[in-house]
């Protein structure tokens, strides 16, 4: 049984963006304490009367997020 439910998060122009790896759930917010708040409701309205043993997780999953960052080259002189 999984006991971590994983998020990407990755940042738009001007939204951060979470999407769930194993579990079809997405949601949206101007700020990071926002998004970790609507990451909870999304998961817990996804999870609201599912059998958590059906889905292989654990009773009392966890939250991993990994977070993306823009990679830029630049120059040291």
């Amino acid at each position: 049984m999984k006991h971590i439910i994983q998020f990407h998060i990755s940042r738009g122009e001007s939204t951060y963006f979470a999407q769930g790896v194993e579990l079809p759930i997405v949601t949206q917010a101007d700020t990071l304490d926002e998004l970790a708040e609507n990451i909870k409701e999304a998961t817990a309205l996804h999870l609201e009367g599912e059998d958590l043993a059906l889905l292989d997780l654990a009773p009392e999953p966890s939250v991993l997020v990994n977070f993306e960052l823009p990679y830029e080259v630049s120059s040291y002189d």
